[in-house]
């Protein structure tokens, strides 16, 4: 079978208390499934997209939760390995509205996607792929998580798949200096990079403009496309074509997490169609639903979409 999108990564649980509530005096959690690379293929699922899924999960009630929200969603989790008495990587969220950032407590340690490596990668699959999507997570989760990113990298390379990473950077995961040796492997000759300009600056060292951030990152990285997210300022671009820039969608924010993953399975429907700037238009729209939907990643039909994108649409549908 051949796929529009292969991607690779852990899918976690997520547990949050209410919007305003504290961690330390909750009586109640919020259960979700999560996960950088996961939430980008069930977004690009929900636009009709063929997008296979790589992971290892345990066999267990809650492996096999993600996995059956993963197919429910639409996304193809045929290459999900499953392990016995291996655990489930769990995060704790604690919402909150500025100036109180949203806080965030990992526990994922030794979890069974953290145990991936080359050797999980089945031979061909990445040859059937047009794009193949990669985040700066998955290789700072293990020595063998890096390895089996690095080397999807090279064989989409040598496959010439597009290629797309985000960057995406857990200081909580690995130091700058590691993700930057890391992350400038690994973005290498990609089709296309997005980065926030915080990352940016962490990771590796860009300062100033937007628009000089963006060109200093895509001359470091040696890539076709730069994206830089601004959050509600939107995004710019710079490429050997030209630069632009889009901006955000007004938005009532609902849940700030998981927007950056589905703006990133918009710039990835772009590619796929040979129309960068639409794409980037899609992925504002998946952001803005994003925000305002509660959990990780965002349920929502092409048409949907297209009614963002084009400005259409009723304040109340009926």
């Amino acid at each position: 079978m051949t796929f529009d999108v292969v991607t690779l990564g852990e899918a976690m649980l997520r547990l949050s208390v209410p919007s305003g509530d504290r961690l330390e005096d909750a009586d109640r959690l919020d259960l979700h499934v999560a996960g950088a690379e996961a939430n980008t293929a069930i977004a690009l699922a929900q636009l009709g997209r063929q997008v296979a899924w790589l992971s290892r999960l345990p066999d267990s009630p809650l492996g096999r939760r993600v996995g059956r929200e993963l197919r429910a969603a639409g996304v193809d989790t045929s290459q999900v390995r499953w392990v016995s008495e291996a655990r489930m990587g769990v995060y704790f969220v604690e919402l909150a509205a500025p100036p109180r950032p949203v806080i965030v407590v990992y526990d994922r340690a030794g979890s069974a996607a953290a145990e991936l490596s080359p050797e999980d990668l089945p031979p061909g699959l990445v040859d059937t792929a047009k794009v193949v999507h990669l985040t700066g997570i998955t290789p700072a989760l293990s020595d063998g998580c890096r390895r089996l990113a690095l080397e999807t990298a090279e064989r989409a390379r040598a496959a010439a798949c597009r290629l797309t990473v985000d960057i995406n950077y857990r200081a909580k995961l690995w130091s700058p200096e590691a993700a930057n040796e890391c992350l400038t492997t690994l973005a290498a000759g990609a089709d296309i990079v997005v980065v926030t300009r915080e990352d940016a600056r962490d990771v590796f060292g860009f300062i100033g403009e937007p628009a000089a951030v963006a060109a200093q990152a895509r001359k470091r990285l040696q890539v076709g496309t730069v994206v830089v997210t601004l959050g509600d300022q939107g995004c710019l671009w710079d490429s050997a074509s030209g630069t632009g820039r889009v901006d955000a969608l007004p938005t009532a924010i609902v849940d700030r997490l998981g927007a950056g993953d589905a703006f990133m399975a918009g710039v990835i429907d772009g590619v796929l169609d040979d129309d960068f700037e639409r794409g980037l238009r899609t992925g504002t729209a998946l952001a803005s639903l994003a925000l305002g939907s509660r959990g990780d990643h965002v349920l929502t039909t092409r048409e949907e979409v297209n009614r963002l994108v084009e400005g259409g649409g009723r304040a109340v549908d009926r």
